[in-house]
């Protein structure tokens, strides 16, 4: 699109070239333009069914698995060739299943999102979905917003723009009236109306958008896992090429295919294949209930960022408390006019239908139909809205008698700007009223909980330029008064905290509300024991760079923190610890990126939206703290799945290789060895709907996969040892009698590895185990211990029917090494005690 033919013409030729008006579309006419332009969305290619079905055919184990099939027909055992080709398919079906529901879990996640744009349809404000956005629809922009599509402005105020998306420059833009504003900039500050001339695919920032959204980012964990089993891979091959030279050097080149096919099946047979499906499996299932639970992954490797977190910093308001301000009293000398004035500063009497915050709500609700008549009266002719820069706000109102400059915001700051208070009639002071006697009062209220704003105006000439209105202008103010408001507590807070103490989260919560009113919130809520333990920006701002990090550590609760200062803290925290970030305005977008992981609520800014990982869809930190621990539960069962599928693995690999030295037969068919590696993944993927013990959630988990190495290696041996005590005992039997017992030994002791390994503590004081995981694991079982009695299971996989005595002796043995693995394990997390468990 050539935006160059908007830039430089009068705002009256771009209405009538997009054939619209000041008061905007009507919805009817908005109708015909999205049938004629379609949505503003820019179709990315997302990943269809044949890329999905594609990435199962390039996997390691479907190539070994294909090799064992062709091994299978070269040597003339075609049943067994079209096993391994049976498994091959199996393998295939579970990549694709789990990975497909992976695929539609994050397409379901990205629908909780929505993103809404402020317009003017037919006069009148509203929001709309971006994607209905149309040419010539005019929208309406705050700070804090992103650009939904390609605008020409046409009305601002002190509007800077970052454009660091296009150009690379962070320091913000002023745009004047008669520039454009891209799809992807945001608004630093300030307020402006544009008219949108092109959407969708038709904007500037169309084809780079599309780039950046296929762009995939490999997580920490997903690092982590590759290195492991390329590490695995090592180590399994090379031991699987001394055993076959070993074969080899031992027994000749008679039966060498044969060996190899056994071998393919013993590599197989170690490694997690299965792997892959219980991540996706985990996550797909673990996002979707954390959706439902309020808490919305924007990729699905954050849910690891978020069980990692250490410390979660966040504002009171709305994790806290309710943010349902009431308005309890208005102290000063003229209540009428501080109403008057409260009312207009809110800037509601202006044109446009606002949408006002929680303390202008609770303004408006107390003023009289008299008082919103005489509101009505004035026009606001220049608005500055809040910020947490200056923590105040100001309002230019106007009529036939006067204008005033009406400015509202923290007492302190407020104070510092009045030359002379208008409270000196007020009863409750009586006499003149001194500042200090005023800053007192003031504070005595945020000690009680309650929230202040105080107001102040400065009346001005009609002849003065409101384009030149500066900060200079907001000095020598005549305090008005002050507006007393109560936001509850919230009834989950309490609650949260607890939960977050039991799951080592240590919470900081930074806010610029006074000092008083966040001990006093903090200290209800269990956070802190004396509502004075709080620290001030001031306090943090004078501190040495040594004694800020200390007071970063130590101290809880921060207040009346500036964004730079919020941004500091945050960087300060992550020398030592993974830290989480809760924040919502556009000042916020800094720490939301630094923050490991960025959290914002789903009305939080554009931007803030856009810098988080995770969104909350209901603003509370218990579904924070929630989200955390969910975090923690999905990797620790696939952690689980890891442990309990090396462990066994690992045991059953090495004795079996082992006796294939001594005996003249294979200790188990390599049709065998796929078919067990099968049934026992089978319950171990349901190991991802596992219930999880709080204890197992204590402390924050990097998931670093090496360090339970020596559990495994621990597990393995006892493995080992029962294989070799179990060869010892049947070693007479004939070679199908062996390899039938020892097919069911190794399965039946690999499932129950999973009700030792998915718990640190005694298997009997643990959480009950899932419904799903306890039934299929003894649907599993039985069906081991029937089949080689069914035709299909004789036929198939050469199996035979078993006398009674020698099954037995097996269940005694699976017995023993039930209690023996138990042991160990009990022995290894009393005396060892590895940092990082899951």
């Amino acid at each position: 699109m050539s935006f160059s033919k908007y830039t430089n013409i009068d705002i009256k030729e771009i209405f009538g070239i997009l054939k619209t008006q000041e008061q905007g579309l009507s919805q009817k006419e908005a109708v015909l333009r999205q049938k004629e332009y379609g949505l503003n969305e820019i179709k990315v290619k997302n990943v269809n069914i044949i890329d999905i079905l594609t990435r199962q055919f390039k996997s390691p184990f479907f190539y070994l698995l294909f090799a064992a099939a062709v091994i299978s027909f070269l040597i003339g055992k075609r049943i067994d060739g079209l096993a391994v080709l049976a498994f091959v398919i199996i393998n295939v079906v579970i990549g694709f299943f789990q990975e497909y529901r992976a695929e539609r879990a994050v397409f379901l996640l990205k629908k909780f999102i929505p993103q809404q744009v402020k317009v003017l349809r037919g006069g009148a404000q509203e929001f709309i979905e971006k994607k209905e956005l149309v040419p010539g629809d005019i929208v309406l922009l705050e700070a804090g917003d992103i650009a939904p599509a390609d605008l020409r402005v046409i009305k601002t105020h002190n509007f800077f723009i970052d454009e660091s998306v296009l150009t690379g420059e962070s320091a913000p833009v002023f745009k004047n009236y008669n520039e454009m504003l891209f799809a992807g900039t945001s608004v630093v500050s300030g307020k402006g109306h544009a008219v949108v001339v092109a959407t969708g695919k038709g904007t500037f920032f169309g084809n780079i958008i599309k780039i950046i959204s296929n762009e995939n980012k490999q997580s920490s964990y997903e690092k982590n896992i590759l290195y492991f089993s390329k590490l695995i891979l090592r180590i399994v091959f090379t031991t699987i090429s001394l055993i076959f030279l070993a074969n080899i050097i031992l027994k000749g080149t008679s039966g060498i295919l044969e060996f190899l096919l056994f071998s393919v099946a013993l590599i197989v047979s170690i490694l997690p294949e299965a792997l892959p499906a219980v991540v996706t499996f985990a996550l797909a299932k673990g996002s979707l209930k954390m959706a439902r639970e309020h808490v919305v992954v924007k990729r699905l490797s954050a849910i690891e960022d978020l069980g990692n977190i250490e410390i979660l910093c966040a504002d009171k308001t709305g994790t806290l408390t309710q943010n349902k301000l009431s308005l309890e009293k208005i102290v000063t000398s003229d209540k009428k006019k501080c109403l008057l004035y409260g009312i207009l500063s809110s800037g509601e009497t202006s044109n446009e239908k606002k949408v006002l915050n929680p303390f202008d709500s609770a303004i408006l609700k107390r003023a009289s139909e008299e008082m919103l008549r005489s509101a009505k009266k004035f026009n606001i002719v220049f608005e500055l809205p809040f910020d947490s820069f200056r923590m105040k706000s100001s309002v230019v109102s106007e009529n036939l008698k006067e204008r005033v400059l009406i400015v509202k915001g923290a007492p302190e700051n407020i104070l510092k700007h009045c030359a002379r208070l208008r409270i000196s009639q007020c009863s409750s002071y009586g006499g003149q009223v001194k500042f200090k006697k005023l800053k007192e009062d003031i504070a005595r209220e945020g000690i009680e909980g309650k929230r202040v704003l105080a107001i102040a105006y400065k009346k001005l000439s009609a002849s003065h330029d409101l384009a030149a209105l500066s900060a200079s202008d907001e000095r020598g103010l005549t305090f008005l008064g002050y507006f007393v408001f109560e936001d509850p507590l919230k009834t989950t807070a309490k609650e949260a905290i607890e939960l977050s103490k039991k799951l080592g989260v240590d919470i900081k919560v930074i806010t610029g509300d006074s000092k008083q009113v966040a001990g006093y919130v903090a200290k209800k809520t269990g956070l802190i024991q004396n509502s004075a333990d709080v620290i001030s920006g001031e306090q943090l701002e004078k501190m040495s760079a040594e004694d800020f990090e200390d007071a970063c550590e130590r101290e809880r609760v921060f207040a009346r923190i500036s964004p730079e200062l919020k941004h500091k803290i945050i960087k300060t925290l992550q020398i030592r610890h993974e830290v989480g970030f809760m924040g919502e305005g556009v000042n916020d977008a800094p720490a939301l990126k630094t923050a490991n992981v960025g959290i914002a609520a789903l009305e939080a800014a554009d931007i803030a939206r856009e810098a988080s990982d995770v969104v909350l869809l209901k603003k509370d930190l218990r579904v924070i703290v929630n989200g955390i621990k969910d975090g923690r539960a999905i990797f620790s069962n696939i952690n689980k799945y890891i442990k309990c599928a090396l462990a066994s693995n690992f045991g059953n690999f090495y004795s079996i290789a082992v006796i294939s030295l001594f005996i003249n037969f294979l200790p188990m068919l390599p049709v065998q060895i796929l078919l067990a590696n099968l049934l026992s993944d089978f319950p171990l993927i349901l190991i991802a709907t596992d219930s999880i013990d709080i204890e197992e959630l204590k402390k924050p988990k990097m998931y670093q996969l090496h360090m339970v190495l020596p559990l495994i290696i621990s597990l393995a041996l006892v493995s080992a040892i029962f294989d070799f005590i179990f060869f010892a005992i049947f070693f007479r039997q004939a070679p199908a009698v062996i390899q039938t017992l020892w097919f069911i030994e190794s399965i039946l002791t690999e499932i129950l590895l999973i009700f030792i390994i998915r718990a640190r503590g005694e298997f009997w004081k643990a959480k009950r185990p899932s419904f799903w995981l306890f039934f299929f694991t003894i649907i599993d079982a039985i069906f081991i211990v029937a089949l080689p009695f069914l035709p299909f299971g004789q036929n198939w996989f050469h199996f035979v029917a078993l006398p009674i005595l020698p099954l037995l002796i097996v269940f005694l043995s699976v017995g023993a090494y039930f209690a023996v693995s138990e042991f160990v394990k009990l022995v290894y997390f009393h005396y060892f005690k590895p940092k990082i468990l899951s």
